[in-house]
């Protein structure tokens, strides 16, 4: 038993940091209702998302019609595959991002890529945690100024 308990306060403390890292993920259907297909700007799609380490994007097609691959910038700007790019085909495929910085997916299938530009480029930030989250100070009265009152709550059920 002595072990057992000692092991509670380490396991306890390990889950405050892991869990709310984990809970804040964000699985982001690349295209949303569309997915991924020939015809979307995926530039549109993503311009107005922020993107994290653990945040996780999900490619849906139908199997066969497409496929993902990650390559470099260069890749991306010609549409160039290397040998050991490594190719999805599932028709739902899940890239968990691990790592800050440019990511670049392109289409293989015959001329998706260079001709109906079937490709997204993302910027990946880097997860900061804090615990406890951040609150902003209040802000400093102004010279000879006295500071008011707080207003008074209503009771709730009451406005």
């Amino acid at each position: 038993m002595g072990l057992i308990g000692s092991r509670v306060p380490f396991v306890f403390v390990i889950a405050i940091f892991i869990l709310p890292a984990v809970a804040l993920a964000t699985e982001y259907v690349v295209g949303d209702n569309d997915g991924w297909t020939i015809g979307v700007d995926y530039n549109d799609w993503a311009v107005d998302k922020k993107f994290y380490v653990g945040d996780v994007l999900v490619f849906k097609y139908n199997e066969g019609s497409h496929t993902v691959i990650k390559v470099n910038g260069t890749g991306f700007a010609g549409c160039i595959t290397s040998p050991n790019s490594g190719v999805l085909t599932s028709g739902d495929d899940k890239i968990t991002l691990l790592t800050p910085g440019n990511k670049w997916y392109i289409c293989g299938v015959s001329n998706h890529c260079s001709y109906y530009y079937q490709k997204l480029t993302i910027t990946v930030m880097p997860k900061t945690m804090m615990w406890p989250p951040a609150t902003a100070p209040a802000p400093a009265p102004e010279a000879g100024i006295e500071p008011s009152q707080p207003a008074s709550v209503a009771a709730p059920g009451s406005y």
